[in-house]
């Protein structure tokens, strides 16, 4: 899962088991959702998957200086773009227990994300307690990914949609309580994280977004 713990919006899933795969199609489905922009900051924990994912999915090719000698021209390299900041939590155990955590600067240079984190509204260290904590939200929403549950899956299509179906319908119709802004005294706006992004301005029902569709019609289209 990808996650904006700002907005608290679920940007893109994948369901499955995590692998190299899944890891290449978390990346590529952010980066489609979200445009191709860099982000502020992009953290996560150190499974080695999601820094070859960035790199694949943001690099572009760069023609190399030729030399002036005979032969072939080099090949264009591939680079990062440099404003692309990407940080991991390095988690030190000792005896099955958490004894330090500490941060481990990918791409980007270490004043760029410490200059990142100071900007951000939420958190001033790289850390994966966001998206730890909205898996215990999604647990509670889904039944069928609790641990210990009579409620588990019994067909992976079923399971695949239900994931789905709490993870994004959380955007759109759950309103969370620490995104909540004041309006008047003793008054507050209980707010979707998709109303805190900017993408809707009102909480929906689950009739309303599932009944929207899911791919508009162009205007010239013929229905």
């Amino acid at each position: 899962m990808a996650f904006d713990p700002e907005h608290r919006l679920v940007v893109s899933v994948v369901p499955g088991k995590r692998d190299e795969e899944k890891v290449q199609q978390l990346v590529q489905d952010f980066k489609r959702r979200t445009e191709g922009r860099l982000m502020n900051l992009m953290t996560s924990d150190e499974y080695p998957a999601y820094k070859t994912a960035i790199f694949e999915a943001y690099a572009v090719e760069k023609p190399q200086r030729r030399t002036g000698r005979p032969g072939r021209p080099k090949k264009p390299k591939k680079v990062l773009p440099k404003d692309l900041k990407y940080a991991t939590v390095h988690k030190e155990r000792e005896n099955g227990r958490v004894k330090k955590v500490s941060t481990r600067f990918v791409f980007g240079t270490k004043a760029a994300v410490l200059l990142a984190l100071a900007v951000s509204l939420v958190s001033t260290v790289v850390n994966t307690v966001f998206v730890e904590r909205h898996n215990g939200s999604d647990r509670n929403r889904n039944r069928r990914k609790v641990r210990k549950t009579y409620c588990f899956s019994k067909d992976w299509v079923v399971h695949e949609a239900m994931t789905y179906f709490t993870m994004y319908s959380y955007n759109f119709c759950w309103p969370v309580r620490t995104l909540r802004v004041k309006v008047a005294e003793k008054q507050y706006q209980q707010r979707t994280p998709a109303m805190a992004a900017g993408l809707t301005d009102h909480i929906w029902t689950i009739q309303e977004w599932a009944a929207y569709p899911a791919i508009k019609p162009k205007k010239d289209s013929v229905m």
